[in-house]
């Protein structure tokens, strides 16, 4: 087995294995704290230009089921694990992790303590690294290229190349596709909605034009004030009256294209585990969750918008109430792909709201 090193912008190194692809590479280092759905957190579009680091110890176990993708493909940068099962033990696996991250030319690094790396990164914060199979002698000449890093305009890169639909009988809505997964789109296509996903560059004029009852703004990667183009276009939906509901990065663009502001998180939400609280109710769910940016609601006019959603954790806002608006969006992920399923409701919700709408 080759030897691997994660080296962190910090100075830090970790030794261990290579698994995947040996080619080198750079990337922001964030940690998941799934204990399972790694496939999931594999094909999830938002981490595009992340490495992740996987805190539960174990990983592989249950192997790879093709057909729980939640995208064509894996994104993440690199894949850094504690321990990784070689020999899988389900009987609907069609394969393991180490050939899959293979087969998509991933690297990653297994047999470090991700303990310490999630503590580190806790404590200081997110930061870039870099999966290498090469020995450097004076990793000193390689940390200004790891501060260097950025993720860039990733949206673009995960988003579909042209729209297409999933056929239903009930309302029509149009998925503006940030980076969704799979999942989301299924989601409204079994309670019957016909939706139709348009790639992210897609101007809101053509939206409205095909007459939608509803608009669904999906998750995403990257920092949500990249999506300037984006943002533009989604000012335009805002102002009209077709019911809107987003997740993760739509719930972000969503704030900025209404003047509100978003900031970077020192190591942000990412697991199946974040409770958070529904401030109409008191009702607390716990959610899926993977985002490093949150909006800022110090900074948030509430003729504008209210937080309908706090995390327990921390505070944060978790989701917004559109005053005057048939819009609300929320940062974790109703869709439960990996993660619980206690807040599939806000599907349903949002059903009701076109149901409304269309009655009115």
């Amino acid at each position: 087995m080759k030897k691997a090193f994660l080296i962190l912008e910090d100075g830090t190194v970790f030794t261990g294995t290579s698994i995947g692809s040996d080619r080198e590479v750079i990337s922001e280092i964030v940690f998941n704290t799934s204990m399972t759905g790694y496939l999931e957190v594999l094909t999830d579009p938002s981490y595009a230009g992340q490495a992740v680091t996987m805190t539960y110890p174990l990983i592989g176990n249950y192997g790879i089921c093709y057909e729980d993708m939640e995208s064509e493909r894996p994104w993440p940068d690199g894949f850094i694990v504690r321990e990784l099962s070689r020999l899988p033990s389900n009987f609907r696996s069609a394969d393991t992790i180490q050939n899959f991250l293979s087969k998509y030319d991933i690297p990653g690094i297994a047999g470090i303590d991700t303990r310490a790396l999630t503590k580190i990164l806790r404590e200081k914060g997110t930061m870039n690294g870099m999966i290498t199979t090469k020995e450097y002698t004076d990793i000193s000449q390689i940390i200004p290229k790891l501060k260097a890093y950025t993720t860039g305009k990733v949206v673009e890169k995960v988003t579909c190349r042209e729209k297409y639909v999933l056929e239903g009988d009930g309302p029509k809505v149009a998925l503006l596709d940030l980076g969704a997964k799979r999942k989301i789109a299924r989601s409204l296509n079994q309670r019957g909605c016909q939706v139709t996903v348009y790639p992210a560059l897609t101007t809101a004029e053509e939206i409205i034009a095909d007459k939608p009852d509803g608009i669904m703004l999906s998750n995403g990667p990257g920092d949500p004030k990249e999506c300037a183009s984006i943002i533009e276009e989604i000012r335009k939906l805002y102002e009209t009256d077709i019911p809107i509901f987003a997740i993760c990065l739509g719930h972000q663009l969503m704030a900025l294209a209404a003047g509100a502001d978003t900031y970077k998180m020192k190591y942000g939400h990412r697991g199946g585990n974040h409770p958070v609280k529904d401030l109409t109710t008191g009702r607390v769910y716990i959610s899926s969750q993977n985002h490093g940016y949150v909006v800022d609601t110090e900074r948030l006019d509430p003729k504008v918008a209210v937080p309908a959603f706090r995390n327990v954790n921390d505070g944060t806002n978790e989701g917004l109430a559109y005053t005057g608006k048939n819009i609300f969006t929320v940062q974790f992920h109703p869709e439960a792909c990996p993660g619980p399923q206690d807040s599939g409701y806000l599907f349903d919700r949002f059903m009701k709201m076109m149901e409304v709408t269309q009655n009115a």
